[in-house]
């Protein structure tokens, strides 16, 4: 009944005067998305200003002024700009196309002139802004394997398709992990997965693939813990042997095993041994290894996992207040990534169960809001849509699971509430096409829409 009014509305609009017309314009938006984007954002605002109000500094109190005055305004600038264009016109299509290659340049460019902090050179200075073009590429990839999966000669989950696409997603995915960083290319995978499915892949292809990604998990945790206990081996194992008392008058002779502390070799050991060969880099390894071993190294590796479960647990059911939270104003939660990696973490100890069982149905109805323009779209916009939905998920799902240890630390920022300029742009542009999609699910179909 709701569709059949909004329908009735908008003809009516363009039988009527401009009153009426304004009425069918908005008539069309999302209006529960919206809601639920500016909810979103106003968390994040609250909290980042919590996690600098705690630090007490300029420079933290600075990350909530450029969120509010800098990149939530140039957001939803991309939003409103992304939800009037019309997604089925075949400029949009061959301006997504040209979005990519863009950031495919700017992956490569990162590579030699980029900004390297961390170790990791992933962004790159243009103007006043400092951007992420990897965070540009997931929704390059969404708009690009769209165009494919709807084409004329790659519609469908055919071979050409699958390879075509495999090309398409792995050629980012390279450049991404040479700056180094894993987590952009997790993310890439899964949605160039749901939008090949979608675009007509059949159930048991989808099977072989979980059951590959299952099986793969399994043998890449056995060579990291076996890694872990060969590198154990050779640095040593401390022995601890006792060594009983002497008694009154008797004289202790020198011991022939070594004492508490000591370092035995391991007899499979070479002597002179050189560093170990791994296939992923060390910190990586370490990672990992905290993920599959947890409370393990918690005073090097794993001190921000182990900091980040102590946080919301400590939070309880309602929370100890807003800009109460002692793991981030002590610093034993990590002052550097409070308000973007792990802001879940100062969410859940200042808010509690209840405010985090919030928080994640806030992103449940968006998602539910996204997928249920998915369901009514035709071909391209239906892939979009689903493609922008797997992009949400895959972060929300990342981010909170690593604050409690259900994933491994990837470095993915929470959307819309997570501080940042690069992917709140990517959010609030992706459901700015969310939002375009919607408002033509009535219209007809333009004259030259691609085949």
């Amino acid at each position: 009944m709701a569709e059949d009014g909004r329908t009735a509305l908008r003809r009516s609009g363009k039988a009527s005067g401009n009153g009426a017309g304004v009425g069918a314009f908005l008539a069309g938006f999302d209006w529960l998305q919206i809601l639920l984007m500016f909810a979103l954002l106003t968390v994040g605002l609250i909290f980042i200003h919590s996690t600098g109000a705690q630090i007490g500094t300029a420079s933290a109190a600075e990350f909530f002024t450029k969120q509010l005055t800098r990149w939530i305004p140039l957001g939803f600038g991309l939003w409103l700009a992304c939800a009037l264009l019309d997604y089925r016109k075949l400029s949009f299509k061959l301006a997504g196309v040209g979005f990519f290659l863009v950031t495919l340049a700017a992956l490569a460019l990162v590579l030699r002139y980029g900004i390297k902090v961390y170790g990791a050179r992933r962004w790159l200075l243009v103007g006043s802004f400092r951007l992420q073009p990897s965070e540009f590429c997931k929704l390059a990839l969404i708009f690009v394997l769209g165009w494919l999966f709807t084409s004329k000669h790659f519609s469908g989950a055919t071979w050409a398709g699958i390879i075509a696409g495999a090309v398409i997603v792995l050629t980012p995915a390279v450049l991404i992990c040479k700056e180094p960083d894993r987590g952009g290319p997790l993310i890439l995978f899964p949605i160039a997965g749901a939008m090949l499915f979608v675009s007509g892949l059949k159930w048991r292809w989808l099977l072989v693939a979980a059951l590959c990604g299952l099986l793969g998990f399994f043998i890449l945790r056995h060579i990291i813990l076996s890694e872990s206990a060969a590198d154990g081996r050779e640095r040593g194992v401390p022995v601890r042997r006792h060594v009983p008392e002497p008694q009154v008058g008797t004289v202790r002779k020198a011991p022939s095993e070594p004492q508490v502390g000591a370092v035995r070799k391991s007899p499979d050991s070479p002597k002179n041994a050189g560093p170990r060969k791994h296939l992923i880099k060390t910190y990586q390894r370490k990672r990992l290894e905290v993920f599959f071993k947890p409370n393990t190294d918690i005073a090097n590796s794993g001190h921000n996992v182990y900091q980040s479960r102590l946080a919301v647990g400590a939070g309880g059911f309602w929370g100890k207040g807003i800009g109460n939270g002692t793991q981030n104003q002590l610093g034993f939660l990590p002052q550097t990534v409070s308000n973007n990696d792990f802001i879940f973490s100062v969410i859940g100890e200042e808010t509690g169960f209840v405010g985090s069982a919030g928080l994640l149905t806030l992103y449940v109805l968006l998602l539910f809001s996204i997928l249920r323009t998915a369901f009514r779209a035709p071909p391209f916009g239906r892939l979009l849509a689903t493609g922008i939905a797997v992009l949400f998920f895959c972060h929300v799902y990342i981010n909170i699971g690593m604050c409690i240890g259900l994933a491994p630390v990837t470095g993915l920022p929470l959307p819309l509430v997570s501080y940042g300029g690069s992917f709140v742009f990517v959010s609030m542009a992706a459901l700015g096409i969310v939002q375009s999609v919607h408002r033509r699910l009535d219209a007809p179909e333009p004259a030259d829409e691609a085949s």
